[in-house]
């Protein structure tokens, strides 16, 4: 029981994480969650940082952050699908 609890506990945290990456309450659309994907990838490409300074030092961390940032961000989106397709209502298959 305490195992099923910490796991619920890492998951309500990973979608309160989440949610507050992509600036979303619940509830929310697709429409809503791909415009924040869209934008946040914009903002976090990596290749934005090539031009943004001659310093390899300082080029190569923007460029980590960022990769760091596009993988959370497509990690975040995945799991942000995965709980509006389970309330989706479902239609009856008779």
């Amino acid at each position: 029981h305490r195992r099923l609890a910490r796991l619920r506990d890492m998951t309500e945290k990973r979608l309160t994480d989440a949610l507050a990456l992509f600036a979303l309450t619940q509830p929310f659309t697709r429409q809503q969650l791909d415009q924040k994907r869209d934008a946040l990838l914009h903002t976090w490409t990596p290749r934005r940082f090539a031009n943004l300074t001659n310093n390899p030092k300082k080029y190569m961390q923007a460029y980590t952050k960022a990769e760091e940032m596009t993988r959370l961000v497509e990690a975040s989106y995945v799991l942000l699908s995965s709980l509006l397709a389970s309330e989706s209502p479902r239609p009856d298959r008779r």
